[in-house]
């Protein structure tokens, strides 16, 4: 046999000998490769189940914060409406009031607590299963890893701050309506301080004029008598539009009072005096004498006014006095009107202020044109000017 074909039954013999090999390693290894691809591949989908059953719990987590963050926000909503409704009934009781705070009842604006399951905002995110957000993919080193786009840490904070903008909005809600109740409470402190003030100038007017227990009697009213008392449990509000009311009424009753009351003019225009109270010397004996009211200068015919509400009780002729008209005002108080021209008024007619009685003249015992004023406190004479000046100092009221 030649060299090549020695070698070349070698080489044969040696390949025969190694497939012979590897065969029967394969056929004495085969279950045990098998088995041992099965277990690597059940452990990168046992892996992966566990990933993405964490991922789901993290997407749980936040669908329950996102929740919850609703249901706060809901009941911060709820807050804000019974808020904005106590405010317009707030605005309600100042109108009934009357004055300053009165506000139309959507002042406030028109909030509306959204359904259960409604989102509180477009804007608002709602919870929803795991979406293409989510990438799953296979690492190249074959380890059992999941990636996404938005690593967990960031979907935990995004959870944290999921309404950030309705927290503000919430919060400039509860702004404005703290400034509101600011407005109304401010409103309500200047009501009553404006009524306590009436009071206070018309009682120290009645008390100048020595009538400061005088006070209309109340009519067509009655009932038993149940004392009140503020609750002290009561809001602040409420004991406070209490307090305006109870002020209000109390300066309504004095105000009702001054009607009765002889402050005002009983000629238009400016005062002119041609006489005051007092004593003088007497224009037809020339002697001292007591003059008992006060002379108005004015031309005949010009009309005389009642200077408070009340009865006539005279309305003719009376010695001195010429045509002459005495008005009974109730409480001790009258007055007279004398040395009128023509009498436009009857006796027990009942006259209000401001309402012409008469016009001036020179009857009875006088010199010449003008009308002779007297204020009468329980029948005595007093200086009208006193009523006047008090009058001067009510202004408007």
């Amino acid at each position: 046999m030649g060299p090549v074909a020695f070698w070349t039954v070698v080489g044969t013999l040696v390949i025969m000998a190694g497939w012979s090999v590897v065969t029967a390693t394969y056929f004495a290894f085969h279950d045990d490769v098998i088995t041992r691809m099965i277990a690597r591949q059940a452990e990168i989908e046992a892996a992966y189940e566990d990933r993405i059953a964490e991922m789901r719990s993290q997407v749980d987590r936040v669908t329950t914060r996102q929740l919850l963050d609703q249901e706060q926000f809901e009941q911060k909503l709820e807050q804000v409406i019974r808020r904005q409704s106590a405010l317009e009934s707030r605005a309600s009781a100042l109108g009934s009031i009357g004055g300053a705070g009165a506000a139309a009842p959507d002042v406030t604006g028109a909030i509306r607590a959204p359904g259960r399951n409604a989102p509180p905002e477009p804007a608002t995110p709602k919870a929803s299963p795991i979406s293409d957000t989510v990438i799953f993919k296979t690492p190249p080193d074959r380890q059992a890893r999941l990636e996404s786009r938005q690593p967990p840490s960031a979907m935990a904070a995004a959870s944290r701050n999921i309404l950030p903008g309705i927290e503000g909005k919430i919060a400039r809600l509860h702004g404005a309506l703290d400034r509101l109740e600011g407005r109304q409470t401010a409103s309500l402190a200047s009501l009553e301080e404006t009524y306590e003030s009436k009071a206070k100038r018309i009682r120290a007017v009645l008390a100048d004029l020595g009538l400061e227990r005088t006070a209309p009697p109340e009519k067509n009213v009655g009932g038993p008598f149940v004392p009140y008392r503020l609750a002290s449990v009561q809001p602040v509000f409420e004991r406070q539009v209490q307090r305006v009311r109870l002020a209000r009424e109390q300066a309504e009753r004095l105000s009702r009072t001054l009607v009765t009351i002889p402050i005002r003019k009983p000629v238009a225009g400016n005062v002119d005096f041609s006489s005051t109270f007092g004593v003088r010397l007497d224009p037809f004996l020339g002697r001292p004498a007591m003059h008992t009211g006060l002379d108005f200068r004015g031309s005949v015919g010009e009309p005389i006014r009642a200077t408070a509400n009340g009865t006539v009780t005279t309305a003719g002729w009376s010695g001195g006095y010429g045509k002459l008209v005495e008005i009974d005002h109730g409480h001790g108080l009258s007055t007279r009107y004398g040395h009128m021209s023509e009498i436009l008024v009857r006796q027990g007619q009942s006259v209000k202020i401001g309402q012409v009685i008469g016009r001036i003249g020179s009857t009875g015992r006088s010199t010449g044109p003008h009308l002779h004023y007297e204020t009468r406190v329980s029948g005595d004479a007093v200086d009208p000017q006193k009523f006047l000046r008090a009058g001067l100092r009510m202004g408007a009221l």
